[in-house]
Parts: structure tokens; C-alpha cells; sequence
């Protein structure tokens, strides 16, 4: 009984200043370790991943079709995302909102736990070597988007294999993750795992870079707008301000995510044919020129309703679970202190 009244009258849910992701050189009971930081950091890949994967398949479906996005052209499959959701689900089954779920959560996991770790380290290391204020906005940009560079060179395999799922349709060219990693070795060769890794790391930078700095931003805002002292909503402030940073970082790095998607299932031509016109690029910037010149200016956008969806829940999430796990291992430490002092 004492420890569970410990665990909630010191746990961070009702905080008094602006904890946030991040060496903190001022916290009075010190760093989580690195296993705690990667334990947070896995689990809330990990949940945020089950929740958010029917957008992802979403947008990945959108970002993949040739033709127009609307429903005045007949050749299109998806017109939006009512009529998308309603046609896979006709067609495929509630199954198919869930098509590459095991990679997809074996990135999320991994992807989670490398970034966090990278991230605190990154931080505390410019807290000992340089005179930045590592709770300043642009440490926190070039510390995340370098953590995120990190985590995606680990995962870029699981990333490939998860976009590969999610695209096929009926009948499926890939039974089981074991046959796909297989099949791709076999026909494609290894390098075909890291398809689209360049628009990737470009993409990745800027695109983690703004939400970690975002999020530092909101955070202050809104502990500035709404006092600690008169609100208990840490962790709803957590999900909101991870929400807003998510939407911004996508809205601008968006193009870069649709290229590396198109880039991935390069050499998947067969699996793709259900669905529409199919298009072979020869690299970044052929991908990007062909675009351009057969969909327009907006086909660099295609899918960006369901991504800032998909951004909105899965940056936020990831955010709220993450606080949460270390609030919980720092509630876990101080509890265990208060006990000892009374024993």
C-alpha cells in the first residue's frame, strides 16, 4: 500500500514544471538509464504501432496510385478515405488494415528504442561538450533529426518489407515475412532492402528534426498558457503538443516520405498491377521529375489527408506513451528511495 501511494503522489502524471524528452542536466533524481530509455522508447513504438497501422496502410495506398486521387476519374481506385476504407475492407477484409503488421511493429519497436537512446545521448553529450542549452529548440532539431538518421539506417530493412506488405493486393506475391526477405534476396539482390534509403535520410532529418523541436516548443507554450499549478493534464498535454508537432513536420517534409514510398516497391510491379497504373523509376530525382511531369504539382501531396492523420495520432501518441513509460521508471526509482528512508 505505501508503495502504489508513493508511486502516484511522485509520479510526473501531475507535473509541476515542463518535463520533456531530452537530457535534463537540472532533474534532481537523475538520467533514466539507456535500457529504461530503450524500454520506453520500444514500448511506446510498440502500442502506437497497433493503433495507427490502418492509417499508415491508408496513406501508403494513396501515396502509391499513378492516377488522380478523385473520384472524377474512373481509372482511379481510391477516391478518398471514406471510399478507400470501405473498399479494402470490401475487397480485402478488416485483416488487410493490419497487411505487414509483424515487420511494421518489429520497426516500430526497434526504431523506438534507437532513436530515444540516440536522442538522450546525443543531448547529454552536447550538455558535456558544448555550451548549449540542451533544452533549446534547435539542439533538440539537430539531436533528433541525427538520432533519426540513426534508428532508420538500423531499420531500413523492416521499413521496406512493411511498405511491401502493405501494397499487395490479391493475389499476394509475399505469403510470410520469411518468403518475402527470401524472394527479395533472391530476384533483387540485398541492396534491394535499402530501396529508397537516400529520400529517406533526407526526409528523416528534417522531418524528425521539427517534430522534437515542435514538440519542445508546445510544450512550453502551453505550460506557459495553462500554469502546471492549475491544471493535473500532463499527459494530455503531452498527446497535444506531440499531435501539433507531428502534423507540421509532416505537412513539410511530406514529398520526401511519398518518394521513398514509390522508390520501395520498385522491381514489385506484379503486386501492384490490382491497383492501378504502375511506374519504374530509376532513382530519386527521375522519381521526382516523372511526378511532376505526369501528376501535376499535387501528386507530390497524393495521400497527405490520411498522413497528417496517421502524423497527428502517431507523433502524439508516441510522445504520451513515451513520457508515460518514463515517468513511470522515474515514479518506480523515487518510490524505492521514499521506501528506504522509512525503512
Amino acid at each position: 500500500a505505501c508503495f502504489i501511494t508513493n508511486f502516484f503522489t511522485t509520479s510526473n502524471f501531475s507535473l509541476r514544471k515542463p518535463v520533456m524528452v531530452g537530457y535534463d542536466p537540472e532533474s534532481k533524481h537523475g538520467p533514466l538509464t539507456s535500457t529504461e530509455v530503450a524500454i520506453s522508447g520500444s514500448a511506446s513504438g510498440l502500442v502506437t504501432r497497433v493503433i495507427i497501422s490502418p492509417m499508415d496502410v491508408l496513406k501508403i495506398r494513396f501515396q502509391l496510385q499513378v492516377e488522380a486521387i478523385t473520384a472524377k476519374n474512373p481509372q482511379s481506385k481510391y477516391h478518398g478515405i471514406l471510399q478507400a476504407t470501405w473498399r479494402i475492407f470490401t475487397e480485402e477484409g478488416v485483416q488487410a488494415f493490419w497487411k505487414g503488421h509483424i515487420p511494421a511493429q518489429l520497426l516500430s519497436v526497434g526504431y523506438g528504442a534507437v532513436q530515444f537512446v540516440s536522442f538522450e545521448g546525443l543531448t547529454k553529450f552536447v550538455h558535456i561538450a558544448t555550451s548549449f542549452n540542451t533544452r533549446d529548440p534547435a539542439v533538440h532539431f539537430v539531436c533528433g533529426g541525427l538520432a533519426a538518421c540513426s534508428a532508420t539506417l538500423a531499420i531500413q530493412p523492416l521499413d521496406t518489407l512493411r511498405t511491401r506488405f502493405a501494397a499487395q493486393g490479391e493475389p499476394k506475391v509475399y505469403r510470410n515475412l520469411r518468403q518475402a526477405v527470401v524472394t527479395m534476396y533472391k530476384t533483387e539482390g540485398p541492396w534491394s532492402f535499402y530501396r529508397g534509403l537516400t529520400p529517406t535520410l533526407i526526409a528523416v532529418f528534417p522531418y524528425a528534426g521539427l517534430q522534437f523541436a515542435f514538440y519542445n516548443i508546445f510544450q512550453k507554450v502551453y505550460v506557459y498558457m495553462i500554469p502546471p499549478a492549475e491544471t493535473s493534464t500532463g499527459n494530455f498535454k503531452n498527446l497535444v503538443c506531440g499531435s501539433c508537432a507531428g502534423i507540421i513536420s509532416k505537412t513539410c517534409t511530406y514529398p520526401l516520405d511519398l518518394f521513398k514510398k514509390r522508390l520501395q516497391v520498385g522491381g514489385f510491379e506484379q503486386a501492384r498491377s490490382a491497383f492501378g497504373e504502375v511506374r519504374t523509376y530509376k532513382g530519386f530525382t527521375d522519381c521526382a521529375w516523372s511526378i511532376l511531369r505526369e501528376e501535376g504539382f499535387v501528386g507530390f501531396f497524393k495521400g497527405l489527408s490520411p498522413s497528417m492523420l496517421k502524423a497527428a495520432f502517431s507523433t502524439g501518441l508516441t510522445f504520451f506513451w513515451y513520457e508515460f513509460f518514463c515517468s513511470t521508471f522515474r515514479s518506480l526509482k523515487i518510490s524505492g528511495t521514499v521506501e528506504k528512508k522509512q525503512e
